[in-house]
């Protein structure tokens, strides 16, 4: 059911509510005592941050793609020519190793089954004559030359069958048959994110395009532009948090894995790689992808959240908490701001205690003091 406007507003009017009378509490204690206090209903709505030393950070925002990590991508080609009989799987399909994916009937496997027919009744002829002449050797009958072609021929006939044997077994083994069809199977566990052959198609002899190409997006790359000047500020190892249009407020964390070394020599750009885990494959390859590497090699600063600077006329201030009644208005220098962090170059030491939050109240009370 539809909320009614009265109960959309409530929220709103009961915060007002509560921040008009911390307001008027601040002015309350102000007027008993000559000091600025924090009130006890404000003091459930704040929280005290500390100042404390840390790596300066440094983000640098780069755009890239999302892509198939290439040691988890396998192409699937045809052991020869044929027709297709059939094809059991489309684009998008997850497939396991050793699945069928197609059906293909072709004559150079029918030929090689016949030829290997053929040769293993050549064999056996051989193998025949070679024993007789063999026996007829040792009973002095037969020559040692006769016995020696004999073996000879025996050889051939091996050898040739052999051969025939190992260019089945190569062109799909197990998975051929000697009417002449071969089953092509999947050598791997993931997607088919390419298909190239359909019900009814003919692959040619000359024909050397892939018929299927499978992937495991399990992990993912993303693949990121640095221009000459942010070289610098990008190193293998260093953290990267990875935003997509299709996924906004979700935040996916790699590392920088590879760093070319060769700038492009059209566009002047140098490639990085981001190595991502990809759990729940949202992501996808030819995603567009917003990358923002971390870098936490500088020099030490203080920092503090952001959300506890107020910034009034150009000037940056917090409210340095001594205690619930002695709070102090102080004005410090930003020297930048990173992922809700500010560092701060003059105005604080560590440890000193600031309010984080809501402290607009008190920053006007003190402005006014």
């Amino acid at each position: 059911m539809k909320p009614s406007t009265t109960a959309l507003l409530l929220p709103g009017l009961l915060l007002a509510c509560i921040l008009q009378g911390c307001h008027q509490e601040v002015k309350e204690e102000k007027k008993a005592n000559g000091k600025i206090c924090i009130s006890d209903s404000l003091e459930k709505i704040i929280h005290i941050d500390t100042a404390a030393m840390a790596r300066i950070d440094d983000e640098l925002k780069l755009s890239g793609e999302i892509s198939f990590n290439d040691k988890k991508v396998v192409r699937v080609f045809p052991f020869s020519s044929g027709q297709v009989l059939d094809v059991n799987v489309s684009v998008g399909d997850h497939v396991s190793r050793g699945q069928t994916l197609a059906v293909i009937k072709s004559a150079e496997v029918a030929g090689n089954y016949s030829d290997l027919s053929a040769s293993s009744n050549d064999l056996s002829i051989a193998k025949k004559q070679m024993d007789n002449a063999e026996s007829l050797f040792k009973n002095g009958i037969a020559s040692e030359r006769e016995y020696a072609e004999a073996k000879e021929n025996y050889n051939k006939a091996l050898t040739n069958a052999n051969k025939l044997k190992e260019m089945i077994a190569i062109n799909g083994g197990g998975h051929t048959s000697a009417n002449g069809t071969y089953v092509v199977t999947a050598p791997m566990s993931g997607y088919i994110v390419e298909q190239k052959i359909t019900q009814g198609g003919f692959i040619r002899n000359d024909n050397a395009d892939n018929m299927f190409t499978i992937g495991d997006i399990s992990d993912v790359w993303v693949w990121a532009n640095v221009y000459e000047s942010d070289i610098a500020k990008v190193r293998e190892g260093y953290t990267a948090r990875v935003t997509t249009l299709a996924y906004p407020d979700s935040v996916f964390k790699g590392v920088v894995d590879k760093v070319n070394q060769i700038l492009d020599p059209v566009t002047k750009v140098m490639k990085i790689r981001v190595r991502l885990p990809n759990a729940g494959l949202r992501l996808k390859p030819e995603m567009f992808a917003n990358i923002i590497i971390e870098n936490k090699e500088g020099a030490a600063s203080i920092t503090i959240p952001s959300d506890a600077v107020l910034s009034d006329n150009g000037h940056n201030f917090v409210i340095v908490y001594h205690g619930k009644c002695d709070l102090e208005l102080r004005e410090i220098k930003v020297l930048k701001s990173v992922g809700g962090k500010d560092f701060i170059s003059a105005g604080l030491k560590p440890g000193e205690l600031l309010v984080g939050n809501n402290q607009v109240l008190l920053f006007n009370a003190l402005k006014e003091d």
